[in-house]
């Protein structure tokens, strides 16, 4: 039997600083590149791993758990009653039915397709119930089968090329539709098989809008795996870029956004290298773009519009670790114009953890219950928001920790 193979995490009898140790190098990232992440020196670290300090408190698990985007906390700790998803979500009971629909390839008469301005109206109503509704995948996923089954029917009968040209920019727009519900649940191959044939529907519809919006979903695709992939989430980012440049002086709201929240994901990404002064740049042309939108416009997908970029603000200023200026971002950012019902949760989140990392976890917990307030699926599947509440379960602040544990119970974290 071969003795180089690599130590499974999740076999004992294994030390946690040594399940931190593996699931580190799986991860791609160097010891210090984690210390920085949580706040400790690389010595330190090396001493966790090597198990000449004893393992750390809760507030250490979690933050560890935090950067290596660990999924179940049982992973990391070895303790079996501890199995917690962090950065996984439950999974939605329609995640069946819209998983068989992208799975399914029926022959070409099997579906008869509607009209296609029928199909348009549909997607319509459907981007607008997602931004609307606080359990939004349930939402989208009662409509997601049907759209998808419809618009491959609509590729597949399509008579000329212009007509299949535009059925591909539909079938684009219902995969990106559905990475949205696919996102944080647990099938990680759907999510991929959902993000390339988006690009794939996109590329053939040769429309620059369907193209940037699914290089923008195909780029968190591949930055949400971890470091080792945030190179390739910068190649789609900057070619989808480039793809568009030309076309900005003329381009449409809709296109002038999408380039824009691209130049913003590249911020995203170097924040999340710690790369400070790239992550504002982006950040700054980002919002030189957003400048050129009405005031009142905002992208239907990425919600992209000016009142987007304080929350954007916020988040780099948090992926820094910036605990201070995340919280004067958060100050500035006026979230009540962010229309979307789930994208305005997700800004709660990053306050919080903004607030989390400057020290006031009171606070943190206030303004996670009021995401939960404005959209409860968001906060159920965003592992941030679970780790500050798992983290304030085990306060010694009576207080906090009987809020904590409240919202524990109505995220579906703990039993109630």
């Amino acid at each position: 039997m071969t003795t180089d193979a690599t130590p499974d995490p999740y076999a004992d009898p294994l030390r946690f600083g040594q399940r931190v140790q593996i699931l580190r190098e799986r991860r791609g990232m160097t010891r210090p590149q984690l210390a920085d992440l949580v706040g400790v020196s690389p010595h330190t670290l090396k001493k966790i791993e090597n198990g000449q300090q004893n393992a750390p408190g809760m507030e250490m698990v979690m933050r560890i758990a935090e950067a290596l985007r660990v999924r179940d906390l049982a992973d990391l700790t070895g303790h079996p009653d501890m199995h917690v998803d962090l950065f996984i979500g439950p999974g939605h009971p329609r995640l069946a039915s819209v998983k068989a629909a992208v799975d399914c390839f029926a022959p070409a008469s099997a579906v008869e397709p509607p009209p296609v301005a029928h199909v348009q109206a549909r997607l319509h109503a459907a981007w607008k119930a997602r931004h609307q509704a606080p359990n939004h995948r349930e939402v989208i996923g009662r409509l997601l089968p049907d759209l998808i089954r419809d618009s491959q029917a609509l590729v597949r009968h399509a008579d000329s090329a212009a007509e299949r040209r535009a059925a591909q920019a539909l079938l684009a727009e219902a995969y990106s539709l559905c990475q949205f519900f696919a996102a944080y649940q647990p099938d990680s191959s759907l999510l991929w098989r959902v993000a390339e044939r988006g690009m794939t529907a996109a590329q053939e519809s040769e429309d620059p809008h369907a193209i940037g919006v699914a290089a923008w979903l195909l780029a968190q695709a591949h930055r949400d795996s971890g470091p080792r992939h945030f190179e390739a989430a910068d190649a789609v980012n900057t070619e989808a870029i480039r793809f568009l440049a030309p076309l900005l002086p003329d381009a449409s709201h809709d296109v002038l956004a999408i380039a824009g929240a691209l130049e913003f994901e590249l911020g995203y990404t170097a924040a999340r290298r710690r790369e400070t002064g790239t992550a504002w740049r982006h950040w700054d042309k980002a919002n030189k773009m957003a400048k050129q939108l009405p005031r009142d416009y905002y992208h239907p997908v990425t919600s992209f519009s000016r009142a987007i970029m304080g929350a954007h603000a916020v988040t780099v200023a948090v992926e820094l670790r910036q605990g201070g200026e995340s919280v004067r971002q958060a100050a500035k950012a006026d979230e009540s114009v962010i229309r979307s019902r789930p994208r305005r949760a997700r800004h709660r989140i990053e306050e919080a953890r903004g607030f989390q990392l400057d020290g006031q976890p009171d606070v943190a917990i206030a303004t996670l219950e009021k995401a939960h307030s404005s959209a409860p699926e968001t906060i159920a599947y965003n592992g941030y928001a679970r780790r500050i509440i798992l983290e304030e379960v085990e306060s010694k602040q009576a207080g906090r920790r009987r809020r904590a544990s409240q919202l524990a119970v109505d995220v579906g974290i703990l039993a109630a």
